[in-house]
């Protein structure tokens, strides 16, 4: 296992995320404002894969610098400690994919709030824009940064834009994943040849990694698309979703 670089990025994301968790007194992957973790760090301009933890730790003894440092040691060792089944924490720290990784604190009135945002990162994004018309096509095009993996798939998922949830919401314990609806969209096939259920493929690869994914946002109504590319290693059998693109149509 290597070591994590800091992502900067990943560290704005979940400081804010860790103050809007400690000012509300609550703990959740969902935002007051109904973001979930990859919509935060897609608004903020993000596009690679990203899991999150959070932690929180109420009615502190002291806000003294070195009793909340080692609370927080206390609750990082506390997810890495956790025993299968129920380590759904001690896996997202473990995962292999895994290559960046930011880190949000917040303090308020006791309240003490640690989130944890992992990163993937092994594509390069040409500039995209993140808002769109409805019944639009969108070109994703990039390249694919490591000569071990190569592009296998991709899938489309759209769900409504967020709301903000009740609070009473908000404290119960739950699991976040991408909307069920989805659509995949396949690679291009070889000259000729079509896939057993007749469908052609979108996906055009090219050298040195480089792809284009049209994205088409065919519902009529406000949402969000999200782009997830699957990365497969070219020696092994290990495959991954390596983004995160969410694109808003309003």
């Amino acid at each position: 296992m290597t070591a994590l670089a800091l992502d900067d990025l990943a560290c704005l994301v979940a400081g804010q995320h860790a103050i809007d968790l400690a000012r509300g007194k609550f703990l959740s992957h969902w935002g007051s404002d109904g973001r979930k973790p990859y919509h935060r760090y897609g608004d903020a301009e993000g596009f690679d894969a990203v899991a999150e933890n959070v932690s929180a730790a109420d009615n502190i003894e002291s806000q003294t610098a070195s009793y909340v440092g080692i609370t927080l040691a206390q609750m990082h060792i506390k997810m890495c400690e956790e025993v299968p089944p129920n380590d759904a924490h001690r896996r997202t720290i473990l995962a292999p994919k895994h290559t960046h990784v930011g880190f949000g604190i917040a303090l308020v009135n006791r309240y003490l709030r640690l989130v944890e945002l992992y990163v993937a990162k092994y594509i390069q994004l040409e500039t995209l824009p993140r808002n769109a018309k409805r019944k639009t096509t969108l070109q994703v095009r990039g390249k694919v940064l490591s000569p071990k993996y190569e592009l296998s798939y991709a899938e489309i998922f759209v769900e409504p834009l967020p709301v903000p949830p009740r609070i009473d919401w908000l404290r119960e314990p739950r699991a976040y994943s991408l909307p069920d609806e989805y659509r995949t969209v396949r690679l291009v096939p070889p000259e000729g040849t079509v896939y057993a259920d007749g469908v052609s493929g979108e996906i055009a690869v090219g050298r040195q990694g480089r792809f284009r994914i049209p994205v088409y946002l065919y519902k009529n109504e406000p949402g969000i698309y999200t782009v997830v590319i699957y990365l497969s290693a070219i020696k092994g059998k290990q495959k991954f979703g390596a983004t995160n693109i969410c694109i808003r149509v309003s």
